[in-house]
Parts: structure tokens; C-alpha cells; sequence
């Protein structure tokens, strides 16, 4: 195809006028309307039919391309052909030949030759049929949640209404309304707070009972910007004592797979917010949501709430609030993953467990009457990877029931089953942890297995060999000690050797003189607290050892045989001759005579290298890569040593844009640039 071009309102009337034509006038017009929507990529289309024009036109949405439209205007008197059968034969024929699959049109908005009629077509192959209104830039590329959710519309203007607000209300509260928080992160966990209250408003049943100042009030009475207008601080002093009673209710302690309890928030949480304004201001923006309508705009609930929202969108919202305010400083090595990253990795695993019949099957299995899925990130931070892979598990349940002819009511109870049992989530920030279980409340998950651990590496609260799927972004790279910090690095380096010393269980002491380990791989064991001379002898590892290597074997322990494994790390491992060793770890060491790889934990199945600055809003400038592993399957007569499986193809590319630019500490969509990864998932998709 010819290379796109930037249309805008000023030149397409000149375009138009300098043809002639009459459909060629007709089919400008068409397409600076489509350009003043957002469709503002065209490429005309040569038409052989005397009277007919046409051209395919998209846009761009967060860096992604949109499906393409076909601007269609029929030849005089043949407007009998604008139906949907006829209009999605010509969006087949009309583009050439070489067209790439995915670039043919999905929509196609049909003129006639005077310009007075106009229908419009989701001319999909198999289902063409004729639609309302073609769906807006950001809408089109989510048409089938549209056509599945008749509420999605409303529920993406609502994302708009969430975003502002919640950044409105951020820089109220450290600007303009200031109250007692320490920083941003601070009213980030204030907000999320607010938001708990909220949706154990809207999920429990009343009467919502606690004790205040020796009255018993009910939360659905004084949970409201109304309330606290009237009542000031009188009404904060009252919510506060409903957070204190109702942050350790039973429906949101959860228990790890070492039988330890955890509540959403620390007993010594309490909310600190104090001005009546503030609180006002948020309630204001949570319940004050005005009507929901369907995606014709006719009213369905006179007033709507944050349970009306599409789980995904309502995620998204909390996920973008979060990364947009969150400041990393402090050394806690916390880099929130971007959005972009999250869904490749959480896009690519499930379209392979939909593939695999084994897999799937697994999905949808039961084991001691729970849910045989478990999906986990050990160094989870605000549960971006686990909110992205519960929208990625409900539409995968949708289309595995439709193939299973599974009933609605046995799909949702499945589903509720999983939002409580199959996602698990660690990381050694309280106030990640309790952000991370605030998202996925949000999400309808109040249960879910997300919990404080001192460290990933090491804790018992995560159980080997149980995991199908993990995709994390642990913390890498060694610290840096400058002079007169002798006692730190001390003590970093014996919290090392103690970590180090347990990640050898497939390390063997050798006999006789030089001492060292021969290496001996098992289903569920460590060896990354060795490391082999170049005689092959495992030696003790150096306790500058990357945690990013120890955090890959440690996923590789935790996952069951089969399991799947996306992590984000740092090029070096992948690429450093140091790091060789790393590499046959998991692949194994290559045969020069077969060409195969033997004695490995994985088989690799892609490495997607990501930009130099995608972790720059996060303040690092760090390279990583995207490792994309199964953990090898257990042999039938010897449960814990693996098959020798081959090596398949690597899947491998370059992605160097996200589809945004970080500008004044914001992601901005607006910059024009590609999100690379769109494609390269289609890519891997395709199997190209």
C-alpha cells in the first residue's frame, strides 16, 4: 500500500476541488468528516466502476492503529447496494491485493452520489451486518465489548470523568486544599481508601452497621458528598470511623499458601484526610455519575455508580491515576510497568493457553474444588499484571465456554470462583500490597490473594510447583555503596550469602579436592546461588549477583511443569557473556552436532526487546527485555526431573516505541508515535 497520509480539515476541500468529480467531492467530504472525528490516516482507493470513489481511512488511539474504515460513495441510482452483503464484498475487492490481513476494513460508512444518504457497516467476515453509528477512535478498536456490553460508551466517558477528577483531586489536595498527607503517594493511598469504602458500599448489603461516639450509623447513610456538605467535620469524623471498622471485615482477609491471614489494611491504617472539602470533592466524583445510558444514549438507570462501570474500564482509570502521580524516590526500587507492556505479555500468554488444548482444559478444571488455574506475580506493586490478567481470564472464559457450550450461570460461577482462589500477588511494599488489593476490589476480586512478604525470594507463602502462569517485573540491578556506607554494605552482603545459600537445592557438594557443586536440575529446584567455572564446576554465586536472575529461577520453582513465564529483565542477563551460564540454565547447552538444546528448565518461546525509556516515567532509563519461557514438563516415571523437550523457533523482536511520550512526568498519547507492541503481538498471533 502507498504510504499514509496526515489528512486534515484545511486540505481536503482543496483535494476534493482540485478532482472535480462529483463522487470525488462527495468522497472528500465524507472524509473530512471521518478526519474531524479522529480517522485522519487516508489512503485512496482505485476504483474501476464508473460514479463510484472510496478510501480506507483510520486513526490512532494511545499509539495503536484503529481498524480500518472504508469511505464508500456508490455511483448514481445504486444505492439498492447499500447492504451489508454487497458493501463487505467491495471492502475486499476494493483494497489491493497486497493488503496485510489485518488491514482490510472492519467498518465501512456508504454515501450516495448526491451526499444525502449515508449507512454505515461493521463488515467483519461472516457476521457483515448494518450498525448504528461507526464507533468512535478510542471506541472501534473495543467494537466487540460495544456489541457484547450495551453500556461500554457510558462506561468510557466515565473512564474520562475518573481520570480528570482523580487528577483534579490530586493536585486539589497538594496544591490548593491541602491536608494532612506527606506527599503524593499519600493521597494516591487516600483516594484508594475512599474507593474501598466505596465499593463495600456498593457490593454488601445493608444495613452496613458501626459504632460512632456511642450511636450505631449505617455507611449507606453517611457515605456521601451530600452528608458531609450538610455535616462537615462532623460527617469526616464519622466516615472515619466507619474505614476503621470496616477495613478488617472477613470478605477481604485473604489467607497465602502458607495459611497466614492478611487483611486489606493494617490494623494502624485510619484515614487522614481531614477537610470536609476534600472528602466532598472525592464522594462528589465516585457517586455523582448522572445516568447510565445504553449505546444508543437512551437512559437505562437514572443514576449510575462505580459498579455499573465495565470492570476493564474502571481498572484502567485506578491504573493510569496511579502510574500518572506515583513517584518512585526513596529507594524503593518500585517501577510500575507500563500499560502497553502489561498487555502484550498478559495477550500473548493467553492467546497460547487458548490455543493449547491441554491448557485450556486446565483453565476451566477444578482441583479439591477449587479452581486448578492459578495465575501469580511475586513482586506484584500495585497488581498491574494481575488486573490486566483478570480482564484477560474473563474474555477468555467467554469464548472457551462458547466452544464447550457451557451455560452463562456456569461461566460467571466459575469465574466468581477464580476472582477468589486463582490470583496471587506478593511484593514487599504495605503500600503497594494495599494498592494492589484496592485494584482488584475495583475489579471485583475483594479476595484476592494478594499479601505483604518480607521477600519473594525466600517466603514460604508461596508454594512451588502451583503456579500455570506468571508475569512479573521484579526488581533487578545490585546497589551502589559509596564511601562511609561500610555498615550497609555489609549487611547487604550477608543478607545475600543467606538468600544465595538457598537457591542451591539442585547443587551437590563434589568429593575429593577443589571442592565446588556438580548441578543436577529438578522439577522444583534452585541453582542460581552458583555459578559454573569455566571447567563447569558450580561455585558459591558472588553476592553481586543480579536479583533478577535469582527471581527467575525463583518464578521457574514456583511455576507447575508446562507453566508459562513473562518477565521483564534487564539486557544484560540476556545478552552479557557473563550471563552465558544464566542462559543455558534455562535452555540448556546446545549440541553442535543436532543443532538441539539439552539438560534446560524451558524451552524459550520469545524475547520482545523493549524501548531505552520505557521505565523513564518511573525514573529509570534501564534496557529490558520481555522473556517469554514454559517451564519444561515432569517425566511420568520421575515426577521431578524434567523431559527432554526440543527447542523451538524463538519469536524475537524490537519494539521502539509505546505508543506514548513521557512528557512533564505524563504519559502523552497525543505524540503521534506508534505503541509497537500492537503489532508485534498481532505478529506473534499471526505466527509470523
Amino acid at each position: 500500500m502507498a504510504r499514509p497520509k496526515k489528512v486534515s480539515p484545511d486540505t481536503t476541500t482543496k483535494e476534493a476541488a482540485s478532482v472535480g468529480s462529483e463522487e470525488s467531492n462527495v468522497l472528500a467530504s465524507l472524509t473530512h468528516t471521518l478526519a474531524v472525528a479522529g480517522f485522519d490516516q487516508k489512503h485512496d482507493l482505485k476504483v474501476s466502476e464508473p460514479g463510484m470513489a472510496a478510501a480506507m481511512v483510520w486513526g490512532r488511539h494511545e499509539g495503536v492503529e484503529t481498524a480500518r474504515v472504508l469511505a464508500l460513495v456508490l455511483p448514481p441510482g445504486a444505492w439498492n447496494r447499500s447492504n451489508a452483503d454487497d458493501v463487505a464484498a467491495l471492502s475486499w475487492t476494493l483494497p489491493p491485493s497486497d493488503t496485510a490481513a489485518d488491514h482490510y476494513p472492519q467498518f465501512a460508512v456508504v454515501k450516495d452520489a448526491e451526499g444525502k444518504l449515508e449507512a454505515v457497516f461493521d463488515v467483519t467476515p461472516g457476521t457483515p451486518h448494518q450498525i448504528d453509528k461507526l464507533p468512535g477512535v478510542r471506541e472501534i478498536n473495543d467494537y466487540e465489548r460495544i456489541k457484547v456490553d450495551p453500556t461500554y460508551r457510558w462506561s468510557m466517558r466515565m473512564y474520562d470523568r475518573l481520570m480528570k477528577g482523580f487528577n483534579a483531586l490530586h493536585e486539589r489536595i497538594y496544591q490548593t486544599h491541602k491536608d494532612r498527607v506527606n506527599g503524593k503517594n499519600d493521597i494516591i493511598e487516600e483516594v484508594a481508601k475512599l474507593l474501598f469504602l466505596e465499593s463495600f458500599r456498593l457490593h454488601h448489603p445493608p444495613p452496613l452497621s458501626f459504632e460512632h461516639e456511642g450511636r450505631t450509623l449505617d455507611l449507606m447513610n453517611v457515605f456521601s458528598a451530600a452528608h458531609v456538605k450538610a455535616h462537615g467535620r462532623a460527617a469526616v469524623a464519622e466516615i472515619r470511623s466507619a474505614f476503621a471498622h470496616f477495613k478488617l471485615h472477613p470478605d477481604y482477609i485473604v489467607t497465602d499458601d502458607a495459611g497466614e491471614e492478611h487483611p486489606i489494611f493494617d490494623r494502624h491504617s485510619y484515614l487522614r484526610l481531614e477537610q470536609p472539602g476534600n472528602y466532598e470533592a472525592v464522594l462528589s466524583l465516585i457517586q455523582d455519575l448522572g445516568p447510565v445510558t445504553d449505546n444508543r444514549n437512551q437512559v437505562l438507570k437514572k443514576q449510575g455508580t462505580l459498579a455499573d462501570i465495565a470492570a476493564d474500564v474502571l481498572g484502567r482509570a485506578f491504573d493510569v491515576f496511579l502510574r500518572a502521580n506515583f513517584e518512585s524516590k526513596g529507594g524503593l526500587g518500585i517501577y510500575l510497568t507500563p500499560a502497553p507492556v502489561k498487555q502484550a505479555m498478559l495477550a500473548m500468554a493467553f492467546h497460547d493457553i487458548k490455543r493449547s488444548t491441554e491448557d485450556a482444559a486446565k483453565l476451566v478444571a477444578h482441583d479439591k474444588g477449587r479452581p486448578a488455574f492459578r495465575f501469580c506475580d511475586p513482586a506484584c506493586g500495585s497488581g498491574g499484571f494481575l488486573s490486566v490478567a483478570l480482564n484477560q481470564l474473563r474474555r477468555t472464559l467467554d469464548e472457551l465456554s462458547g466452544r464447550r457450550t457451557a451455560t452463562e450461570d456456569d461461566r460467571r460461577k466459575l469465574f466468581a470462583e477464580m476472582c477468589e482462589h486463582s490470583f496471587v500477588g506478593a511484593d514487599s511494599s504495605p503500600q503497594m500490597v494495599m494498592l494492589a488489593r484496592v485494584n482488584m476490589a475495583l475489579l471485583g476480586a475483594p479476595k484476592a490473594r494478594i499479601f505483604y512478604t518480607q521477600n519473594s525470594l525466600t517466603s514460604p507463602q508461596l508454594e512451588p510447583g502451583s503456579f500455570d502462569l506468571i508475569c512479573t517485573n521484579p526488581p533487578f540491578g545490585t546497589p551502589k555503596f559509596s564511601k562511609g556506607q561500610d555498615t550497609a554494605k555489609k549487611a547487604h552482603e550477608e543478607a545475600m550469602q543467606a538468600i544465595l545459600a538457598t537457591y542451591r537445592s539442585d547443587l551437590e557438594p563434589r568429593t575429593g579436592r577443589g571442592g565446588g557443586y556438580d548441578y543436577s536440575p529438578t522439577v522444583t529446584g534452585l541453582a542460581m546461588g552458583g555459578s559454573p567455572n569455566s571447567k563447569g564446576v558450580w561455585k558459591e554465586a558472588s553476592t553481586n549477583t543480579d536479583p533478577a536472575v535469582l527471581f527467575l529461577d525463583r518464578c521457574l520453582q514456583l511455576l507447575k511443569p508446562g507453566g508459562r513465564l513473562l518477565i521483564v529483565l534487564p539486557d544484560g542477563v540476556l545478552c552479557n557473556s557473563g550471563e552465558r551460564y544464566v542462559r543455558e540454565y534455562i535452555m540448556g547447552v546446545k549440541d553442535e552436532a543436532t543443532g538441539e538444546f539439552h539438560g534446560g528448565k524451558a524451552i524459550v518461546k520469545a524475547v520482545l526487546s523493549l524501548p531505552s525509556d520505557a521505565f523513564k516515567l518511573s525514573g529509570t532509563g534501564a534496557k529490558t527485555s520481555v522473556l517469554y519461557l514454559q517451564k519444561r514438563h515432569a517425566r511420568k516415571d520421575n515426577p521431578e526431573k524434567f523431559q527432554d523437550e526440543p527447542q523451538t523457533d524463538v519469536f524475537m523482536a524490537v519494539a521502539e516505541t509505546l505508543g506514548y511520550v513521557v512528557k512533564n512526568n505524563v504519559e502523552d498519547y497525543g505524540a503521534g508515535v506508534p505503541n509497537d507492541l500492537a503489532a508485534i503481538v498481532g505478529a506473534y498471533v499471526r505466527g509470523e
